[in-house]
């Protein structure tokens, strides 16, 4: 279960035991929200795309959409989302519960500027309900992101 690799990964860290899990599913930004409790904007929804054939996720603002122009000039590419069992096989966890943490080798995060209006924000840990509570240090120290990017609109 991907959660299970989420708590093995956040173990190096000593952070397993603030995942939250949920009695209902958090696999959407609005139930996330409703499920931590927060508003829906902090939800820090991850999502994957293909640059040539090499994945990459983007953490975003639950508000927050891409941008097909800005994603272009940053990627030099379109944006193509990957396909749910595409998802499952390169980055490791399944639509519902993906997030930058114990994902598969070579799978580049980029967290978008979205983000940075938040104390704190609630990625996903892996299934359709959990989620963990990070401060944006922490989402950069723990997603062993890339970078930062301004890809996203509607914020």
């Amino acid at each position: 279960m991907a959660i299970e690799k989420c708590r093995e990964y956040f173990k190096r860290f000593n952070i397993e035991d603030r995942i939250l899990e949920f009695e209902v599913s958090s696999a959407t930004v609005e139930l996330a929200a409703v499920a931590a409790g927060c508003e829906p904007e902090r939800i820090a929804k991850t999502m994957s795309f293909k640059i040539d054939e090499n994945p990459i996720l983007i953490v975003m603002a639950g508000d927050a959409r891409i941008d097909n122009s800005k994603y272009k000039g940053q990627f030099h590419t379109k944006a193509k989302m990957l396909t749910a069992e595409e998802v499952v096989e390169y980055i490791g966890h399944a639509i519902g519960g993906v997030c930058p943490f114990g994902i598969n080798e070579g799978v580049q995060v980029y967290l978008d500027e979205s983000l940075k209006r938040f104390e704190t924000v609630f990625p996903a840990c892996g299934s359709s309900n959990s989620a963990i509570e990070l401060t944006t240090p922490e989402l950069e120290a723990y997603s062993n992101y890339v970078g930062w990017v301004d890809v996203c609109k509607n914020w």
